[in-house]
């Protein structure tokens, strides 16, 4: 039996043969280089962890959650369990380098679902079918509803594991959930995963918990930034690839921005290149481009290597049109750019985040018999509020034009 030594959860074993080769395949051994938090790290230094050790402990999860619905005589066969484990494991093996990053410039109308399940019908021809079931459950078209639940929901482990863990690495200490007591108040009713009536209060924390995770982490001001100057450095990298200029790049990133990748063309070969990319060829790229003769993309790299990022005001209502132009007028003046090359410095948005969504609810079952969504259920009057999704509007302008 083969253990791994999590951080978060202690020894974590690996259920059989089957998933020990998948975790060393080379397509799973990638996510070692991919970062669960893109450029987090920016703002909170310890968030170096990988989608590798996310994997590995959706895993470990899944299997607790496997034996406490068993012991509550809900019927899973061994060859179900082993398809949980499989899903969940590659649940995010299609994330591009620095996660979302990529999906928003250099690979176009396809997202990281998609992409991971073309990894697992890869891995599948390559694993003879033994792959067949975890597939059907991935995309929800097993009869027993509570799997696809367990992988993909309002309350499943993927959200478990990656509140607390980067709750852990992140050092912000209101995102730490209690996983195994929500796993303990785990049940089926009616072909539907709920939570036990005195699992309300662990629910109820666990979605406080992903309020705040999402406004002091995930959408942090710094990182939020961050990200979009990345995004920003990939697109104008791509821009001028398409123009024929010669960019310093892996063989992997080189594929990606001198073609057009899209849902359509995105073939065997592409899979394959794109399985050898990730954050190692985008920043030693980035470190490449800040010495590069184009000033927009020398200017952006240095700002992301240095973290001499762009200033960000973040507000409640829209930023006026009058507001936005004095911002880029004031560049204007202090660079000779054109209105497109302006948008890569002084650019504004939105950030939208519902903490709990009513149309897919989690089920809470009373000590009666009744199925009740935690909103109705729940004396907590927060949760009323956290069911309206909250809107948040962001400038980004260089600091020097305040």
């Amino acid at each position: 039996m083969k253990i791994i030594n999590d951080p978060i959860y202690g020894f974590i074993s690996i259920p059989n043969s089957l998933i020990f080769d998948i975790i060393e395949h080379p397509y799973f051994q990638r996510l070692r280089r991919v970062t669960q938090m893109g450029l987090s790290n920016l703002v909170y230094p310890g968030a170096n962890h990988t989608r590798f050790h996310h994997a590995i402990g959706c895993m470990h999860l899944m299997q607790k959650a496997v034996r406490v619905l068993r012991m509550k005589n809900v019927a899973i066969s061994e060859e179900e369990a082993n398809a949980l484990y499989i899903a969940i494991l590659l649940h995010d093996i299609g994330h591009g380098a620095y996660s979302h990053a990529l999906e928003h410039s250099i690979v176009n109308e396809i997202t990281h679902e998609e992409i991971s399940l073309k990894f697992m019908k890869a891995l599948n021809d390559e694993f003879d079918g033994k792959l067949d079931l975890a597939i059907q459950v991935f995309e929800g078209n097993y009869h027993k509803k509570f799997l696809y639940q367990l992988i993909s929901s309002q309350l499943d482990i993927d959200r478990l594991d990656y509140l607390k863990r980067d709750s852990f690495f992140t050092g912000v200490a209101e995102g730490n959930i209690s996983s195994d007591r929500l796993i303990a108040m785990m049940n089926v009713v009616d072909n539907e995963l709920v939570i036990e009536e005195k699992g309300i209060y662990s629910v109820e924390k666990f979605i406080i918990a992903r309020r705040l995770m999402y406004w002091q982490v995930y959408l942090h001001k710094t990182g939020l930034v961050a990200e979009n100057l990345l995004v920003s450095v990939l697109k104008r990298a791509k821009e001028l690839a398409t123009k024929g200029v010669e960019l310093p790049s892996s063989t992997a990133l080189r594929y990606f921005l001198y073609n057009r990748i899209t849902k359509e063309n995105f073939s065997d070969k592409t899979l394959q290149v794109f399985s050898t990319l990730d954050d190692y060829d985008v920043l030693a790229a980035v470190k490449e481009w800040k010495t590069h003769d184009d000033f927009i993309l020398a200017t952006l790299a240095t700002k992301i290597i240095d973290r001499n990022l762009l200033k960000v005001e973040v507000q409640e209502k829209p930023f006026t049109e009058d507001y936005i132009e004095k911002r880029r007028t004031k560049l204007r003046k202090l660079m000779n750019l054109s209105e497109q090359e302006l948008n890569y410095f002084v650019f504004s948005n939105k950030i939208e985040h519902q903490a709990y969504n009513t149309k897919k609810p989690i089920k809470i079952y009373t000590k009666k018999g009744e199925l009740k969504d935690i909103a109705k259920a729940s004396d907590q009057l927060n949760l009323k509020a956290l069911t309206k999704p909250v809107v948040k509007y962001y400038l980004c302008y260089p600091k020097k034009i305040k």
